[in-house]
């Protein structure tokens, strides 16, 4: 399978190792994977500041750069949720080319699960991890269950599937599902708020005894971690693509 590698912004700039292990992780599958760096932003930011002329001038960019692929795989739920449910409301890939590429846009834990069943990567990461569900991930792909849902399949979601699978990692969840405060511009308008949101939220990883925090966002992640520094204590963060492509 040939896939597109589609490397979120902040990704980019401020953790690049995740971009570069998401590479190997999909090579390991036995993905013939693609890397275009001339790749821009997907227009994430830009639809939930309402800047909608942009974020649409945007997505169509992104639409015809990763036009030739059998999928397009992502280290971030957010941008892959961003493609797949509200490019449509931007009035962009709404033709039948469009709506394929949108529908074979995946996040790299879901693709492994789900699209070609490999699980099985040969990783060893032998730590106590906490699995921090990230809001786009959690309510928009289904990487996992939220807390609030009635009846449906107690089936573990394909994010703490993979996560099983690696050797010597024991998985652990906090006892709630909620928003870390980070939201991408709602940390920026709204820092106190964020703030607290954030404190609440490591504290309920810490409790778990976890020695590592692991998400499908690095954004929520250095949100965390940047708490984590200025309060001088609680557990390490690494992506999970820094898990899967460990040895």
């Amino acid at each position: 399978m040939r896939v597109g590698l589609f490397v979120p912004c902040y990704v980019d700039q401020l953790t690049p190792s995740v971009a570069e292990a998401t590479f190997r992780v999909l090579e390991r599958a036995g993905c013939t994977v693609d890397y275009d760096p001339e790749q821009t932003c997907c227009g994430q930011p830009f639809a939930n500041m309402g800047l909608a002329a942009e974020a649409a001038r945007l997505a169509c960019a992104h639409l015809a750069r990763f036009a030739h692929h059998d999928a397009v795989v992502c280290p971030s739920s957010s941008c892959v949720a961003t493609v797949r449910h509200h490019y449509a409301a931007l009035g962009v890939g709404t033709d039948a080319a469009g709506r394929r590429i949108r529908a074979r846009t995946f996040e790299l834990t879901e693709f492994l699960a789900r699209e070609i069943g490999q699980i099985e990567l040969g990783a060893r990461f032998p730590h106590r991890v906490a699995l921090l569900a990230s809001c786009h991930g959690l309510r928009e792909l289904g990487l996992g269950r939220p807390s609030e849902s009635v009846g449906g399949s107690a089936e573990p979601g394909p994010t703490e599937r993979v996560l099983r699978a690696v050797e010597g990692l024991t998985l652990v969840a906090p006892a709630r599902d909620e928003c870390c405060g980070f939201g991408g511009a709602f940390s920026a308008e709204f820092p106190e708020v964020s703030g607290r949101m954030g404190r609440a939220k490591l504290a309920d990883l810490a409790a778990t005894g976890a020695e590592f925090v692991t998400a499908t966002d690095a954004s929520c992640l250095l949100h965390l971690d940047g708490i984590r520094r200025r309060e001088g204590a609680g557990p390490r963060f690494v992506h999970v693509a820094e898990i899967l492509a460990s040895s």
